[in-house]
């Protein structure tokens, strides 16, 4: 009977805590994208998943179940359990960094993509060594112009 004790325990903490379990599966698909994946677009949709992740983190870190709006009006309760409105402040500045940092990426993709044609690091690594703005590893050139 013991044995089942710590899988019962997870599947209670998913059952109970499962915003944090969306949490974990998203920021880890996001940090694997951006890690493991060649392509520059699917990079930043892993930083759009990423950055969805921490937004889910705080607002489920921030719920109070039971509590109120926190406009105490003249007749109000100072005992009643309030919710703080900071977090959903926070997170709503965070998106809106979000689509601005995900706007300027997209718009440096298509600028890339134009230059080179590829939005493959790997591909735009050898481009930009051939063009001799990057340095080739090993050779202890420090690339651009030639002095």
């Amino acid at each position: 009977m013991t044995d089942h004790l710590p899988l019962q325990l997870a599947l209670n903490v998913l059952a109970t805590r499962h915003a944090y379990a969306v949490f974990t599966v998203l920021l880890c698909i996001g940090l694997y994208m951006m890690i493991a994946n060649p392509h520059l677009v699917k990079k930043i949709i892993g930083l759009n998943l990423f950055q969805t992740a921490i937004f889910l983190f705080f607002i489920a870190s921030a719920y109070v179940r039971g509590g109120s709006i926190p406009i105490v009006e003249g007749g109000g309760s100072a005992e009643a359990t309030l919710v703080s409105p900071l977090p959903q402040v926070i997170v709503l500045t965070a998106i809106v960094v979000g689509v601005s940092l995900t706007a300027v990426g997209l718009a440096l993709c298509i600028r890339i993509y134009t230059e080179y044609g590829t939005l493959r690091t790997d591909a735009l690594r050898k481009a930009m060594a051939e063009e001799d703005d990057l340095p080739v590893a090993g050779d202890g050139s420090t690339g651009g112009e030639n002095a």
